[in-house]
């Protein structure tokens, strides 16, 4: 047992770069959520809007995917039961390195800890911070979080829309790293909805994007990691800025002003946007949903939207980088009515100079010729939603620069 523990850690410190393989007492006891588990530290890497899902089960494991973007060390996972009626209890959780499908790295799989304890339970509406684990998570890899829930009922919290494929599993076979007992796939994030680290360089930071389904990636290819703020990430891996981690905050179909595919940006900012660590930027690109809905909503309700999350955002210490809302005639909802609005709520983000900086995603994706359609070369097919092509260019359109502010 001694030689085989001993050449795992060797393995782990190749893979994870584990400065440490310590053994964990098999006594699990419920963590109460002290602070280390309800406060945030370092940087986010990874991030995904929080919206209720459907009814937990029992005895499940999910092996969830996620995608980095800036490395660093002492790795930690925000566990979220936003949206359920009850507590949460997860009784194993473990982070590797994805091999390939539901398998993992040898050797880079490891158990977390929450307040010191293997299980954690999370009220209703909370969420909970693991330990953080020693060792280096690279950037722009795979991460693979395995959770066990042993009797989860009542509603479930996640994003739905992954475009990211994880795995399922009944009973516990988080310390696996094989992908035997992963038979069953699921589209969407469970439980999991924040990764952190920290950097060696002490003045990285990240950007936040709150958006809608084009921030969610909605029609990019599925499991290549081509959201455009996966491009974004790309670039500022190499970018000279101190901005490195981005934290994708989209939901598809979200509004601004009103709750309905997941909670309104104004009612999710804090959680999503403003408790996660590290973040210097928030990315606006939201407000499409909210002016094709036909439900009366104006450029000045827009506008006043905007301007609470300026100010909210500025009062935490961040700054706010705008986009144009992009064009959307040929989408079925679209009128002139509704681009009329967008103009004018356009015309306030380029003009206004409430932002500490804009980019004009509308310019990007337009077509030349019809200044009201997305661009042929850009559009998926259904006239709102950008192909990967489209994806790729709204990333290269924002200035790495622009997210590197301090307030």
């Amino acid at each position: 047992m001694t030689g085989r523990l001993g050449r795992s850690c060797r393995i782990a410190t190749v893979l994870l770069v584990a400065v440490a393989c310590q053994s964990v007492p098999a006594r699990a006891t419920v963590a109460r959520l002290p602070e280390a588990t309800t406060r945030a530290t370092g940087v986010v890497t990874w991030a995904a809007s929080a919206d209720r899902l459907e009814e937990g089960t029992a005895d499940r494991g999910y092996r969830l995917v996620v995608h980095t973007s800036v490395g660093g060390g002492d790795l930690r996972i925000r566990l979220s039961n936003a949206f359920g009626d009850r507590p949460l209890t997860l009784d194993s959780v473990y982070a590797g390195l994805q091999r390939q499908g539901a398998a993992l790295r040898p050797g880079s799989n490891r158990r977390l800890t929450f307040g010191g304890a293997r299980t954690v339970t999370v009220p209703a509406g909370a969420v909970a911070w693991s330990d953080p684990l020693p060792g280096k998570l690279p950037a722009a890899v795979n991460l693979v979080v395995s959770l066990h829930t042993p009797d989860a009922t009542g509603p479930a919290t996640g994003h739905g829309m992954a475009m990211q494929t994880s795995y399922l599993t009944q009973g516990d076979h988080t310390a696996e790293a094989g992908a035997a007992d992963w038979t069953e796939t699921t589209g969407s994030w469970w439980y999991l909805d924040a990764v952190s680290v920290r950097p060696s360089n002490g003045a990285t930071g990240a950007v936040a994007v709150l958006g809608d389904s084009i921030t969610d990636g909605w029609q990019s290819t599925t499991d290549l990691n081509r959201r455009w703020p996966d491009y974004l990430a790309r670039r500022l891996g190499t970018a000279g800025t101190t901005v490195k981690g981005v934290a994708d905050e989209g939901i598809s179909g979200n509004k601004v002003l009103a709750d309905g595919a997941g909670q309104s940006a104004l009612h999710r900012l804090d959680r999503d946007v403003l408790a996660l660590p590290g973040v210097r930027t928030v990315f606006l690109f939201e407000g499409v949903n909210d002016l094709k809905a036909h439900t009366g909503v104006t450029a000045a309700d827009l506008i006043a939207g905007y301007r609470e999350i300026v100010q909210r955002a500025h009062a935490a210490g961040k700054c706010v980088v705008a986009a144009t809302v992009g064009p959307f005639e040929g989408w079925s909802e679209w009128d002139p009515a509704a681009e009329a609005v967008r103009q004018d709520v356009n015309r306030f983000i380029l003009t206004s100079g409430e932002f500490d900086a804009v980019t004009d995603f509308d310019h990007t994706l337009r077509s030349p010729y019809v200044r009201e359609r997305i661009l042929p070369f850009f559009d998926n097919g259904d006239h709102l939603h950008p192909n990967d092509k489209g994806m790729h260019a709204l990333a290269e359109a924002v200035d790495p620069g622009s997210l590197d502010c301090t307030r």
